[in-house]
């Protein structure tokens, strides 16, 4: 029977190997990365594809400067550390992101203040913010989360009357807008990460934006080992505070020119099969795409599926109904991943306190005391990530044809739920 389920011995809906990987590789990508070899320059803030690359980059964006790094996270540290935030300081951010928003914090030895989200949009909820002001608060750091952005204008105006600074976690936001405008250019810094999986791939590679001078300086510097490092002018070698090793090398920032090439295509690709697949998703009951508010053009990192097991008349919790589909929908070869399993305050690191070695930063001189991390104080974002997975494949080379067959597949699994839950043991 072609309804039945491969789960149960049918024919899967999608064919073995159909399904293509991200990034597109073309031959301009291979021979821009080909022509470093040639070019005499392998490494080095002050190398010639590390400027272009920042220059295009803040042009693109619309800031006055930007930073190469070689990692996001490198980038976020960048920010906390450049704009004088550490031990003691605490900035707000986001119950769900990935582990690395906070981790860049903890890494100048200043304390994270968690905040759930909206569950529509899945990020920062700004109404929350304002209550987790303390007289340690320095910054607040919205997280662009999945390529959505966050409710920014709420954001900036309770930053403005306490005299925060803003950063935006942009790592998975290459493009996206809100009110028109990009990410990376709505706080006082920006920081995108470009590892492979993002909108702007390098394989690895980072980068940080600001209008901020003395932002752009200590970030510079702390790029790059404490020290001032000009284009076209003698190295010093003298340290004037402490500095790490984030500079990319050539051959990631010249993958990542080539593939800014096609940035805006790419987006726009993302963008109508995301489209496709939310309108065609809306037909089938136990399963809704994304939701996009006014304010937002989403840049679709991740397209996020939401699973509701009421509207298949089945009475298990959505984390039931979502393993049992997940598991149903892979065997007709539609892969729905999820890299977050929990709200960040409730992973180890902060429920043990294991910062730094004896305690720092909470244990810290500077830092007050009572900070704690309950999770229960997360709803939403605990209810999100049990009822939400997100499909891999949406995202060119793949095309049109491939998110028909993954609507198929979702109307098959759906259309068959009370087996899928018999046959996946829930």
């Amino acid at each position: 029977m072609a309804n039945r389920l491969a789960l149960d011995g049918g024919t899967p809906v999608v064919p073995q190997g159909l399904e293509k990987s991200w990034p597109p590789l073309t031959q301009a990508d291979r021979d821009a990365v080909l022509a470093v070899f040639d070019s005499g320059h392998l490494h080095g803030t002050s190398a010639p594809k590390a400027l272009e690359l920042q220059q295009k980059w803040a042009e693109y964006v619309g800031t006055k400067y930007c930073l190469v790094t070689n990692s996001g996270t490198a980038a976020l540290h960048m920010a906390v550390a450049g704009a004088r935030i550490g031990p003691g300081d605490e900035v707000i951010t986001s119950a769900f992101t990935f582990w690395s928003t906070a981790a860049a914090i903890l890494h100048h030895n200043a304390i994270p203040v968690f905040v759930d989200i909206d569950p529509l949009t899945y990020t920062m909820d700004p109404a929350q913010v304002e209550e987790r002001i303390g007289s340690h608060t320095r910054a607040i750091l919205p997280v662009h989360v999945h390529g959505m952005p966050a409710d920014m204008d709420p954001i900036k105006e309770t930053a403005r009357k306490h005299d925060l600074i803003v950063i935006e976690d942009a790592c998975q936001a290459h493009g996206a807008t809100y009110k028109g405008k990009r990410t990376g250019s709505l706080g006082d810094i920006g920081c995108f990460s470009c590892n492979r999986s993002k909108n702007l791939s390098g394989g690895e590679g980072g980068l940080w934006t600001s209008d901020n001078e003395a932002y752009y300086q200590r970030a510079a510097m702390l790029r790059e080992f404490g020290e001032v490092v000009l284009a076209g002018s003698p190295r010093e070698y003298n340290a004037f505070g402490l500095g790490w090793m984030y500079r990319p090398h050539e051959f990631v920032n010249a993958f990542i020119l080539a593939q800014l090439e096609r940035l805006e295509y790419h987006n726009a690709l993302r963008r109508e099969f995301a489209g496709y697949l939310t309108r065609e998703l809306a037909r089938i009951p136990g399963v809704k795409g994304p939701y996009t508010p006014t304010y937002a053009e989403p840049c679709y990192f991740s397209y996020v599926v939401e699973f509701r097991p009421d509207e298949v008349g089945l009475d298990v919790p959505a984390r039931a109904w979502k393993r049992a589909a997940r598991k149903a929908l892979a065997a007709e070869g539609v892969s729905l991943g999820q890299w977050q399993t929990m709200p960040v305050p409730a992973q180890d690191v902060f429920q043990a306190r294991v910062g730094y070695g004896k305690g720092c930063p909470w244990a810290c001189q500077f830092a007050r005391e009572g900070i704690t991390y309950d999770p229960a104080e997360y709803p939403k974002t605990t209810a999100f990530i049990d009822s939400h997975a997100y499909l891999s494949g949406v995202y060119p080379p793949n095309d049109v044809s491939l998110m028909a067959l993954f609507v198929e597949a979702f109307g098959k699994v759906c259309g068959n739920a009370e087996r899928v839950i018999e046959l996946a043991g829930e």
